[in-house]
C-alpha cells in the first residue's frame, strides 16, 4: 500500500510556515511595524537581487513590484517549510529545530542591523504557534506510527480539515497584518501634519490648450494616487516632519543643516515637472506630471559653497538609498527642488513625505530621492550611488520619448463624424522640450501630429493625429518624437540598462 505520510508531513510543514507568517505579521501590525518578518526579509533581499531580475520585475509588475516580492517570499517560505516538514517524517526533532530557525531568521537579521530585542516578539510568537501547528498536524498524519491507510477516515478528514483551516487563517492573518502595518506606518508618518504655506512663486495657470480633451488620453496633470511609485523601499519609511532635517556637507566651505520649520519659512516655489523612471518600458506608464512645491536646491547649495572640484551630489534617503546627481543639474537655472508639496497637498508618504528631490531632465534613479535627509557634495570618481554600483549609468539624462494612448491596443474603432480615425498620446523630453511628433499608420508616410500647448519644457505634451480613408481591418499606429535640440527619438530597441529603454511605440487596432 502507498505510504501517504510523506505528503502529509510536507503539507504540515507548508501549513506551519503560513501560520508562522500570519501570526508574526498580525502581531507586528499591532505591535511594531518594523518587526514584520516579511518586511525584514524583503529589505534584506532587495539589495542582493541581481539588476537583471530587478529590471524584469519592474517590467512585469510595474508599481506592484513590492506586492509581488511579498507574495514570492510567502511562496518560497511555504515551499521551504514543506521541505522541512518532510524531514520530520524520520527526524522530527531536526524538523522542529529547522522550523524554529526559519522563524527566528528575521530576528537575527534585524538585531544585526541595530534592531531592539522587543522586535523579536512577533517572529518568536509566530514561530511558537507555527511549531505547535506542525506538531498537531503530524500527530494526525503519522497514523500513530502506522501506515496512513490504517488511519481512520475521521482522522484523515480531521487532518485535512485542520490543515485547510489553518492555511486560511494564516493567509488571512498575513493580509490583515500587512494592512494594519500599513495603517500604523501611515499614522507614524503623519505625526506632524504639514500645513503648507502659500507659494511665493506660483506655477502659471494651465491654459485650455494644454489638454486636448480626448477620451483615453492621460491627463496633463497626474493625480497623486495615480502617480507611479518605483523605489527600493519594501515599505515607505515613516518620517516625522517635526524631527526631519537635511544635512549638506562634503566638498563645501560650510556645512548646512535645515529643519522642516526653517524650510517652510523660506520663499517656496511651485513648478510643474514630469518625472520618469529609467525602468520605463517603451510605451510604459512609469512617467507622470505633477505640480511640485519646494525650495530651489541651488539656493541651499549656495549657502554651503561647493568646491570648484566637485561635480556630483550624493543624496541619501532615510532608508539608506543613494542617488548621484550631477552638481550642475542642481545649481543651474532649472527647477530643481527640495519639494514638500505635490499637487496642492503635502507629499504623500509613498512619494517622499516630508521632503524629496525633484530634478527636471534626469531619470529618477539619479535625482528624485524620496525621504531625503542628506546631500553630500563630492565627485563621481570618488563615490558611487545605489544603482551605479549595479551597472546603471552615472548621469541619467532623460531621452526623448513618446507613446500611443488612443486607440487602446486591440480596440475596434470607427470613424468619427468627420470620417476620421483619431490617434493620440503623450511625448516628453524634460528640460529640453518637445518640438514635433510624427505618426504613421502601418508602413505609410509619417504625418505631423497636433501638439497641446506646452506648460514648460520640463513637462510632457499631448499629441493628436487624425487619419481618414483607413480601410477596414487591422492597422498599426507608430509614434516618434523630436525634441527642441533636434534629437529624434531612437528607433532601435534596447533594454533599460544602463540608461533607459529605447524604441518606437506602436499599437495595433481594428477599423470596423
Amino acid at each position: 500500500m502507498t505510504d501517504r505520510r510523506p505528503l502529509l508531513f510536507t503539507l504540515a510543514g507548508i501549513v506551519a510556515t503560513l501560520v508562522y507568517f500570519g501570526v508574526a505579521e498580525f502581531i507586528a501590525g499591532a505591535f511594531s511595524a518594523t518587526s514584520a518578518p516579511l518586511l525584514i526579509l524583503g529589505q534584506t533581499i532587495i539589495p542582493l537581487v541581481p539588476t537583471a531580475m530587478i529590471k524584469a520585475a519592474i517590467a512585469i509588475f510595474g508599481t506592484n513590484d513590492k506586492l509581488a516580492l511579498v507574495i514570492t517570499l510567502v511562496i518560497v517560505g511555504a515551499l521551504l517549510g514543506g521541505v522541512i516538514g518532510r524531514i520530520g517524517l524520520h527526524r522530527r526533532l531536526l524538523s522542529l529545530v529547522l522550523l524554529l530557525g526559519l522563524g527566528i531568521l528575521p530576528v537575527v537579521l534585524l538585531l544585526s542591523t541595530g534592531g531592539s530585542i522587543l522586535d523579536a516578539i512577533p517572529a518568536l510568537g509566530g514561530a511558537a504557534v507555527g511549531c505547535g501547528a506542525y506538531l498537531g498536524l503530524i500527530r494526525l498524519g503519522d497514523g500513530r506510527e502506522l501506515r496512513a491507510e490504517e488511519v481512520s477516515d475521521t482522522d484523515r478528514r480531521t487532518f485535512f480539515g485542520l490543515a485547510a483551516g489553518l492555511t486560511a487563517v494564516g493567509v488571512a492573518a498575513i493580509a490583515a497584518g500587512q494592512s494594519s502595518s500599513t495603517l500604523a506606518r501611515n499614522a507614524a508618518g503623519a505625526v506632524t501634519k504639514l500645513v503648507l504655506p502659500r507659494a511665493a512663486t506660483s506655477a502659471p495657470k494651465i491654459s485650455a490648450g494644454a489638454d486636448l480633451g480626448i477620451d483615453g488620453l492621460a491627463p496633463i496633470i497626474t493625480g497623486n494616487d495615480d502617480f507611479y511609485r518605483i523605489d527600493t523601499a519594501l515599505v515607505p519609511p515613516a518620517v516625522d516632519a517635526a524631527s526631519w532635517s537635511l544635512h549638506i556637507h562634503g566638498m563645501v566651505d560650510e556645512e548646512v543643516t535645515i529643519t522642516m520649520e526653517e524650510l517652510l519659512e523660506l520663499p517656496l516655489e511651485e513648478h510643474r515637472v514630469t518625472l520618469t523612471c529609467v525602468s520605463n518600458q517603451v510605451g510604459g506608464d512609469l512617467v507622470g506630471n505633477a505640480t511640485w512645491l519646494g525650495y530651489p536646491v541651488r539656493e541651499l547649495l549656495k549657502r554651503a559653497r561647493p568646491s570648484v572640484d566637485a561635480d556630483m551630489v550624493l543624496s541619501t534617503s532615510d532608508d539608506g538609498f543613494t542617488a548621484s546627481t550631477p552638481l550642475e543639474a542642481l545649481t543651474d537655472d532649472r527647477a530643481s527642488l527640495l519639494a514638500v508639496g505635490m499637487n496642492g497637498d503635502p507629499l504623500p508618504r509613498d512619494h517622499g513625505y516630508p521632503a524629496r528631490l525633484v530634478v527636471p531632465g534626469l531619470y529618477g534613479f539619479v535625482s528624485a530621492t524620496k525621504w531625503v535627509t542628506d546631500l553630500e557634495v563630492t565627485r563621481f570618481d570618488d563615490k558611487e550611488a545605489y544603482w551605479t554600483k549595479r551597472g546603471w549609468s552615472t548621469h541619467g539624462p532623460v531621452l526623448v520619448a513618446s507613446r500611443v494612448d488612443v486607440p487602446r491596443a486591440g480596440a475596434h474603432v470607427s470613424a468619427n463624424k468627420k470620417g476620421e480615425i483619431v490617434t493620440a498620446g503623450m511625448a516628453w523630453a524634460q528640460h529640453v522640450g518637445i518640438a514635433e511628433v510624427k505618426v504613421r499608420i502601418d508602413t505609410d508616410d509619417w504625418h505631423t501630429a497636433e501638439l497641446s500647448e506646452e506648460l514648460t519644457t520640463d513637462t510632457w505634451r499631448q499629441w493628436r493625429c487624425a487619419f481618414d480613408e483607413l480601410e477596414p481591418g487591422s492597422h498599426t499606429v507608430t509614434v516618434r518624437a523630436v525634441d527642441e535640440d533636434g534629437n529624434v527619438q531612437i528607433a532601435e530597441r534596447r533594454p533599460a540598462i544602463p540608461g533607459s529603454a529605447t524604441g518606437l511605440h506602436d499599437r495595433q487596432f481594428v477599423v470596423d
